[in-house]
């Protein structure tokens, strides 16, 4: 194999490395008219949930073997979280993959809501649901704080195979979460990382 051939082969590779095997969920950003402007939906997970109780996030959840694409996912997750059929539902686009960890990948989906929908929670999921101005929303800038974690060096782990064992100086892993808060509400994690590039498109490309 030569040099040409090596490079035909790894140009224009915009493949996520690990994605095959991670955890795939899908989420929709629901656009809904209020007045002359936009405003995005948002929900309040029910407090008795085991993960993310309380949080703000976006309608959506993993992928199954029922769906064929990402995309019905995340419309076929809306649909049962806000108690709608998927016709009040137009699926305008998909922004770039979220990043959970190495493990866990959300793909974000913008739909828009047909104005007289009415939403019939599942309290199971559900405690509410609120709305964002977008006017108000392309304003704004995410208060930025980070959060550290360390090495568990006590877990089953082969150290033994790798220089200097357990006193390896591993670094400790740093991450920034971003918060938003908008009437009472906090907004923070991946929902704010994915509201955060939606804003970022909304406002670097309006002259396109």
């Amino acid at each position: 194999m030569d040099i040409k051939s090596i490079k035909r082969r790894i140009e224009n590779d915009e493949t996520i490395i690990g994605e095959e095997l991670a955890r795939k969920s899908a989420v929709l950003l629901p656009l809904i008219a209020e007045g002359d402007n936009w405003s995005i939906l948002l929900e309040v997970r029910a407090a008795h949930l085991k993960r993310q109780p309380g949080d703000v996030c976006f309608p959506g959840g993993r992928s199954e073997k029922i769906d064929a694409t990402l995309e019905e996912t995340a419309v076929r997750e809306t649909c049962e979280e806000l108690g709608i059929a998927k016709e009040a539902i137009t699926v305008i686009g998909r922004m770039g993959t979220c990043i959970a960890n190495k493990e866990h990948f959300i793909y974000p989906f913008v739909g828009v809501l047909q104005p007289s929908t009415k939403l019939q929670l599942n309290s199971e999921e559900v405690a509410e649901t609120f709305t964002i101005p977008l006017p108000w929303l392309l304003k704004q800038i995410p208060e930025r704080c980070d959060l550290q974690f360390s090495v568990n060096a006590e877990q089953d782990f082969p150290f033994e195979r790798i220089n200097s064992g357990r006193a390896y100086p591993f670094r400790n892993l740093t991450t920034t979460e971003l918060f938003y808060n908008y009437q009472g509400h906090t907004i923070w994690g991946l929902t704010a990382g994915i509201l955060e590039h939606f804003r970022f498109l909304m406002n670097h490309r309006m002259f396109e």
